[in-house]
């Protein structure tokens, strides 16, 4: 199982999404979208992952906060070595 994130960001950080992809042999199972809010299964088995994860506020907390204390907090970092580098 491998898990991606990926953020996405238009006109800086004034609009950040934030897309975490879980994969099991290749195939993408379970994805949480910033902008939805919650995550989806993609596969039958999946589906019911999904509503695990949904089902525990904890978890969708964190996954909703990642978009400022992963995606912001790396944009900070990086911009300097990547945007306004010449």
């Amino acid at each position: 199982e491998i898990a991606k994130f990926e953020c996405h960001f238009i006109n800086g950080t004034e609009k950040v999404r934030l897309v975490i992809r879980h994969f099991y042999n290749r195939e993408e199972i379970v994805r949480f979208d910033s902008d939805v809010g919650r995550y989806v299964g993609l596969t039958p088995y999946a589906e019911k992952a999904a509503r695990n994860l949904n089902s525990d506020p904890a978890t969708l907390e964190d996954a909703r906060n990642a978009v400022d204390t992963y995606c912001r907090h790396n944009y900070e970092l990086a911009t300097p070595f990547l945007v306004e580098r010449r």
